[in-house]
This record gives structure tokens, sequence and C-alpha cells, in this order.
């Protein structure tokens, strides 16, 4: 079979005098076919500026037009609300309201969809998008109105299973959202926040190589997201494909920067400051990935997070013991290195025959691989000292102990790390120190500080900070 032939984006955009549905339809295939599509698009961008810069009249709208649609689908959302502000009909207005959505400008969207609507834009698609600025409001309830009255469109609407699929994820209910972001994507196999969810769905789920599948199409379908970027450098990096991990941290310093460019610091300062801490978490994620390509990685490494525990099983007939040492702890039913960290002095000195001369031998015996008597026993009760000083634990204070580190909505890397670990409470999680997990591949400051500032909105603290 021939290739197919690269969709002119030059012709589409700069020759082709108009600029309707039909065309963005076209410009999304051919966006879709990849190689140097995107290339293209930049290209015929610059030439789109030049053909503003010596309009006058009603062409003027027209470039601003075609200007805003091409800005938005590179991911350039402050140009190209600024461009689609200065042109006018549907399709400007409809536009705008996604760029100002993106951009999470929900109130001002709003006001774009019903211009949209009200000079003629298909009401369905308008309604869909209401739905989800309600959602992303925290109205489920009217966003499941407004979904309720376009169930005629769940037969073919890519867009009403994606909206619907976001209730689901609001209201917990995960299964039935990916019921729903399937069937986007089988009606529009080019939806690009189908696609991304259905991958993060994966992601969570720990299929790397089907989460990485779902990425990668993502970036055949413009705009692309900075989100998609970060989960599949992080993928890429677990799974020591650290040439594509770091394209990807590279490509999401560009899209920051060029979106930088377009806020205005004084009205946008909230919106400025998180995108410069995504730029920042970026660069230090690259900067993980890069001296990656050239870190020597010994398995022995990998297993160091277990390296505590494998000393604690270590048998207590492993080591010369005097005889009366041995009988005694036989007795006493300890068998190895971690029962004699989950006993005090005062209970070794009241067995039978034991005494200092063999408290002495026990302590050797531990300091020669770093661990105590009664060493288990404090740290089991660590959390009433640090904590809640010396009462008992509250029923209240318990939960907060109990609760899931999914609580924490922690990134993609800082969860990967907690699974490796087997860390699944908070309590479980604050018995760890700095450098336990630090020990963990792929684990580096950027997301240890991210665990440490997570703590601190429940009042916690890991083991020795």
């Amino acid at each position: 079979m021939a290739e197919q032939m690269l969709i002119d984006l030059r012709a589409l955009l700069v020759e082709r005098e108009d600029c309707d549905a039909g065309t963005v339809q076209k410009l999304r295939d051919g966006l879709a076919q990849g190689k140097t599509q995107n290339r293209s698009l930049k290209e015929a961008t610059e030439l789109l500026k030049k053909k503003l810069e010596g309009a006058s009249g009603p062409a003027v709208k027209k470039w601003h037009l075609k200007l805003g649609i091409a800005s938005f689908f590179l991911g350039h959302l402050s140009e190209a609300a600024e461009h689609l502000h200065q042109a006018e009909g549907a399709l400007a207005s409809f536009y705008l309201g996604k760029a100002l959505m993106e951009r999470q400008d929900l109130d001002e969207a709003q006001k774009a969809f019903e211009k949209a609507e009200k000079s003629g834009y298909t009401a369905s698609q308008v309604q869909l998008q209401r739905a989800g600025i309600n959602r992303l409001k925290g109205d489920v309830t009217q966003a499941r109105a407004l979904l309720a009255k376009l169930e005629d469109q769940a037969s073919h609407n890519a867009e009403y299973h994606f909206q619907l699929a976001g209730c689901y994820l609001t209201e917990g209910n995960r299964a039935q959202a990916v019921r729903h972001l399937e069937r986007a994507v089988e009606l529009d196999p080019g939806h690009t926040g189908a696609l991304f969810q259905l991958g993060h769905a994966n992601d969570l789920a720990g299929n790397d190589d089907e989460a990485i599948a779902l990425y990668e199409r993502c970036l055949n379908h413009p705009p692309l997201h900075a989100g998609v970027l970060m989960n599949l450098g992080i993928l890429y990096e677990d799974n020591d494909k650290y040439e594509q991990s770091v394209d990807c941290f590279k490509r999401i310093l560009t899209l920051n920067s060029e979106e930088e460019a377009g806020l205005n610091p004084e009205l946008q300062k909230d919106r400025l400051k998180a995108r410069t801490l995504a730029r920042e978490q970026a660069r230090l994620f690259l900067k993980d990935s890069q001296a990656s390509l050239t870190m020597y990685y010994s398995p022995d490494q990998d297993m160091a997070s277990s390296r505590f525990s494998q000393v604690m099983e270590i048998p207590v007939t492993d080591f010369e013991l005097s005889v009366r040492s041995r009988n005694c702890l036989k007795k006493m039913n300890i068998r190895t290195l971690g029962d004699l960290t989950r006993i005090g002095e005062g209970q070794l000195l009241a067995s039978k025959n034991f005494g200092e001369t063999s408290l002495t031998e026990i302590k050797e015996i531990l300091g020669s691989k770093g661990l105590r008597l009664g060493q288990s026993l404090e740290e089991g009760a660590q959390l009433e000292r640090r904590y809640f000083g010396q009462q008992p634990l509250s029923d209240q204070e318990q939960a907060v102990l109990n609760k899931p580190v999914a609580d924490l909505n922690l990134s993609v890397r800082a969860r990967k790390c907690m699974n490796r670990l087997g860390i699944n409470t908070l309590g479980e999680l604050i018995q760890r120190t700095a450098d336990e997990l630090l020990e963990s591949k792929n684990f580096g400051m950027t997301s240890l500080n991210e665990v440490r500032d997570k703590l601190r909105q429940f009042g916690l603290s890991l083991r020795g900070d």
C-alpha cells in the first residue's frame, strides 16, 4: 500500500480562503500524521503572522481566526486566546472557550461558549463543554443534568462519553469511567482527553506498557499537554528508556516557557506560579534522567531498600553465643535479630540464669549489625511520642495514620516508590527515613520534598526529620 500523502498544512491555513469546522478537522487529521507536521504547523503560523501584519479591513479578523486555531493546536493557549478574542464568528468563540477552559479560566470560557451557541455553533457540542465547566467547578449534579438532556449523543459522540467519564471519575467510580473513556476512543481514536485519562488509569493500575502506548498516542493528537509529557517521561524512566524520558522533559520546558511568555504576571500570578513550578519540576526530572544515561546500574542497588529487613531476619544461631545465652534465647522463643530488637533489657535480665555477662554479649552482637535491644519497641511507640504526646492515640489520630498513601495525591514517580517499598498507609510512611526513600530507584530530592510537603499537611513527618 502506498504511503499516505501528508496533508499540506501551509495550503490549508495560509492559501485556503475559508476557515471553518472542516478546516479544523483537516488540521487535526494532518497533525495525526505525525512526522514533520508539527514543524509544518509552526512554519504556517509564522506565515500567518506575516499575513496579519499586512492585512487591513475584514481580512484582519480572518487571519486572527486562523492564528488562534493554529496556536491552540500548538498548545500556545495564551496566544490562541489573544487572537480568537479579536476574531469573530461561532468557530472563533467555540475555540476561545476551549482555550480558556484549558487554562482554567472557567467563567470566561462559559461566556465564550454561550456566545458560540448564539452565533450558531452546534448546540450539543457547546452543551457538552458547559457540562465540563460545571464539573470542573465541582457541580457534578448540574453537569449530569446537562448530559441527561444529551443522551441521544451516546451513539456517535465521543465528547459525550468523555464528559460522562469525567463525572464518574469525580464521583470515584473509576470502572464506569474507564468504560466510557474506551467508548470515546472507539468513536474518536484521536480524542486526546480520553486517551490521556485511559493512559492515567492504566498507569495507576501498574499497566506500564498499555499506559505508555496510550500516552504516545496523545502525542499524535495535539494540542499537547504537559501532563502527558510528565507522566510519559516518568514511565519511560521507570522502564529504563532514558533517552525518550529526557526528550519528554525537554519538551515540557519548551511548552511552559512559551505559555509563560503570554501570561500577564500581574493579572495571573497563580497560573504563572503554577507553570513556573511545573517547569522547575521538569528541569529537576530532566537532570535525573540525563544522569541516568551514563549511570552504571547494579541489581544490588535496587535491593538496597530491603537490606534492613534482611538483617533483621538473621538467625541468632548464626553467632557464637555462650551456652547460657543460647539456652535463654531458646526458652524465650527468640530466633532472629529482629526478635531481639522487640524485647527490652529488663525482660532478658528477668530470665532465669541470664545475667549482665549474657546481656553484654547480646548487645555486642546487635551492635555489630547497627541494631540495639528494644529498637523496634521504641519505633512502635514513636508515633505517640513524636506526634501526639505521651497519651495513647485517639480514634481520630489513629484514623489519620490509617489513611492510604493515595490520599496524599502524590506524583507518578513518588507513588511508584510507595508501591515498590510496600508502603500503604501514612503510618507506614512516617516510619521511613529520607535515606530509605532515596534508596528507591528513580526517587530523588524532588520526590522527597513532595512527600515531606504532603505529610506536613497532615501534621506528620518522616522518621528522623
